[in-house]
């Protein structure tokens, strides 16, 4: 357990010491992308409060996939957090359990997939819990399918309950190089994919074997043949992929642009929300992921259209700078921020969350 600094009271505190802890290649790789344009989003929608609603037996819970969460805020599924901590993912998730908050764990975790799993049931061991909250798996599709279908069959046997499938950064360009210490653990025994190694080529993009080897809408079929876990695809912007994902059997879609790192001049996730929801219609799980930095930008994503949200850069921010006691602390201070929110706007359910509590700005 680290000692935390004193000054901690929001997100954007753990951001600032973050910015201070992480060695220079390190943060600018983390610091990559569009979060500018995402924050900036979040600015054009302004809160109704409603005063004088009686709080008492309010509850943030929320079901998703047929599971039960404690709230709409999971974390997302993040890169490497041996980055900067050395416990990395392992950290994260004793904090998320000690929280009751759902880990999406990443493909390119720097642990394996089955050792946070069981570092998570310890911890509600530990915490006297009958179980740790849910774990999803995300899944960077492989060149090679069966090795994607090798990685979804480790993740059902060690427990995940969901599968998230991303979809937009098979064709990126991916230059950072990773520190001494700090690998792919999941694919330890594999070719890391070509959309996570070197630059494009002198040959361009086009015809190229990053191109060639990119998923397309028939991979989504056959991996939606070879699971019965919930499938999820992330990464999804525009309302024609959304309903295209539905109709192809995915149980879900998280809106995502990536953070603004695949491409530059990308529209900020939170301005297709709602166009995603019609597309989808009211009852389609929607989440969201794209810059939440605040309690009240969970609200206002979920006003939109969103049925729970994503956190992503926020926890590699904790857990540099305080650990395991970190990434609890922010999750603390992100809940508590979204149950604030949600008491100033009379609500006491999530499933009361409408569009009614925004007015443009």
């Amino acid at each position: 357990m680290q000692a935390l600094p004193p000054d901690l009271a929001s997100l954007a505190d753990y951001e600032r010491h973050a910015a201070l802890r992480c060695d220079p290649s390190v943060w600018q790789h983390i610091a990559h992308g569009a979060g500018e344009a995402n924050r900036a989003a979040f600015g054009r929608w302004g809160l109704l409060p409603r005063p004088l609603a009686d709080p008492a037996g309010g509850s943030t819970a929320t079901t998703l996939f047929g599971q039960a969460h404690a709230a709409p805020l999971l974390l997302a599924p993040v890169a490497y957090h041996a980055l900067v901590h050395p416990q990395g993912e392992l950290a994260t998730v004793r904090a998320a359990t000690a929280l009751e908050t759902t880990t999406v764990a990443s493909t390119l975790s720097s642990v394996t997939l089955e050792d946070i799993a069981a570092t998570a049931q310890a911890a509600a061991v530990e915490l006297r819990r009958t179980a740790p909250p849910p774990l999803w798996f995300q899944l960077y599709l492989q060149p090679d399918f069966a090795r994607s279908l090798a990685l979804v069959r480790r993740a059902e046997q060690a427990g995940y309950g969901v599968l998230v499938v991303t979809v937009d950064a098979a064709i990126k360009r991916a230059e950072f190089t990773l520190p001494p210490g700090v690998r792919a653990a999941n694919l330890a025994d594999e070719p890391v994919a070509p959309l996570h190694s070197a630059a494009v080529g002198a040959g361009g993009v086009f015809g190229s074997a990053l191109a060639a080897q990119a998923p397309t809408w028939a991979t989504i079929e056959r991996l939606r043949a070879e699971t019965g876990l919930p499938l999820v695809i992330k990464g999804l912007m525009h309302p024609a992929d959304v309903l295209r994902a539905r109709d192809l059997g995915a149980d879900g879609v998280i809106v995502s642009n990536h953070a603004g790192r695949v491409v530059d001049g990308v529209a900020p996730a939170l301005t297709q929300l709602a166009v995603a929801r019609a597309a989808a219609g009211p009852d389609y799980p929607l989440l969201f992921d794209g810059g939440v930095r605040r309690g009240s930008d969970a609200l206002k994503a979920m006003a939109l259209g969103a049925d729970a949200v994503l956190v992503g850069l926020p926890q590699l921010h904790a857990l540099a700078v305080g650990g395991v006691a970190g990434v609890a602390h922010m999750l603390h201070i992100l809940r508590t921020e979204f149950e604030l929110a949600m008491a100033q706007c009379g609500l006491t359910r999530v499933s009361a969350i409408n569009r009614d509590l925004l007015v443009g700005l």
